[in-house]
């Protein structure tokens, strides 16, 4: 049968143009971001010396890293993460890529992922747009927020005592012995309560800020630890003066020596006790303090409902962190876009 409507040599710059016009994404965020910034620290995590020709020319470090920026804001496997770019035209443009172009395989897209973990320089990567963000000012110095949120994993199906052993920092015999049931489960990652619900996996723990609700710094840690315990670790001295906001979580002794350390003034929510409840006064205080630390909801509904990110596909504790490091980045580059959205034309 012959074929009606035979392929055009321009039809897909059209239907480019028609997604341009119903508003990409990806076309911001490829015009917006001088992808270049990040260059440097993924030479120095994966250029090694010359050692002669052989083997296969490795692909583009930038554009890797683009589609692990994919993976993350579309929470995407890394099957999943191949067939995409594979299928979406927007996903090629974004990736510089043409029609003829090879395609890096879901387990490149792992390796790729995997070594930047392994290196440990996920947290640099982030700083690296984070002092972009601070050098143009949308970072300010008007406060900061502090909150966390759950990011859970794939459950583990432990026997009682298994949990207990790896709640002791300990892993069980049987799994050392048997190194790939030891590769399928994570030993890191906790149980834990909260308002009824129970959760598995890791926290990620926030600094924002107040004004543009960007991400400044953020600490990973087992579910199961609690909110306020990172606290010194996410306050710096650069914050000193400025107004700390977060919820009742960050009240109590050690929060309060953390706070005055780095000289920020203190507008934690106030809580009330069994004996000592709130006066009006602090009531009303704390009504007016909540307008602000709600702020930080922006950034974890972003995360779980944008970029589907309270759930992660990982094992261990240095995945997870490279992950969720990846996740804050993420974010903080769509927010960026957000903060700076003009239309681009394709």
């Amino acid at each position: 049968m012959k074929n009606k409507n035979p392929r055009g040599l321009f039809d897909e710059t059209f239907r480019l143009e028609k997604l341009s016009k119903q508003g990409d994404p990806l076309l911001l965020l490829k015009a917006k971001i001088n992808w270049e910034i990040f260059r440097p620290t993924l030479e120095s995590i994966f250029v090694k010396e010359d050692k002669g020709q052989g083997g296969r020319e490795p692909y583009n470090y930038l554009m890797m890293f683009k589609i692990l920026i994919l993976q993350r804001y579309y929470n995407l496997s890394d099957d999943q993460t191949e067939y995409q770019i594979l299928d979406r035209l927007s996903f090629m443009r974004f990736l510089e890529l043409e029609l003829s172009d090879k395609v890096p395989d879901s387990k490149t897209i792992w390796l790729f992922k995997e070594t930047i973990a392994q290196s440990g320089k996920t947290e640099e990567l982030f700083n690296t747009f984070e002092e972009l963000l601070e050098s143009k000012g949308y970072i300010g110095k008007e406060g900061k927020i502090v909150d966390a949120s759950f990011v859970e994993v794939p459950r583990q199906r432990n026997n009682r005592e298994e949990n207990k052993q790896i709640k002791e920092g300990k892993v069980p015999e049987d799994w050392q012995e048997n190194p790939h049931k030891l590769s399928q489960k994570d030993t890191d990652a906790r149980w834990t309560k909260k308002n009824n619900e129970t959760f598995y996996g890791y926290k990620n723990h926030v600094k924002v800020d107040t004004k543009s609700k960007l991400i400044d710094k953020y600490e990973v840690t087992p579910a199961s630890e609690h909110d306020s315990q990172e606290l010194e670790n996410l306050l710096e001295e650069k914050d000193a003066g400025q107004d700390f906001h977060a919820d009742s979580a960050y009240t109590g002794e050690e929060q309060e020596k953390a706070i005055k350390k780095v000289k920020m003034n203190n507008c934690v929510i106030e809580k009330g006790y069994k004996n000592k409840p709130l006066t009006d006064e602090q009531k009303s205080t704390n009504k007016s303090k909540s307008k602000i630390r709600v702020r930080v909801e922006h950034v974890f509904g972003f995360v779980e409902n944008s970029m589907h990110g309270s759930y992660i596909r990982c094992i261990g504790m240095i995945r997870a962190e490279a992950t969720i490091g990846l996740m804050n980045l993420t974010y903080n580059i769509f927010r960026y876009i957000q903060l700076n959205k003009v239309p681009i034309r394709g």
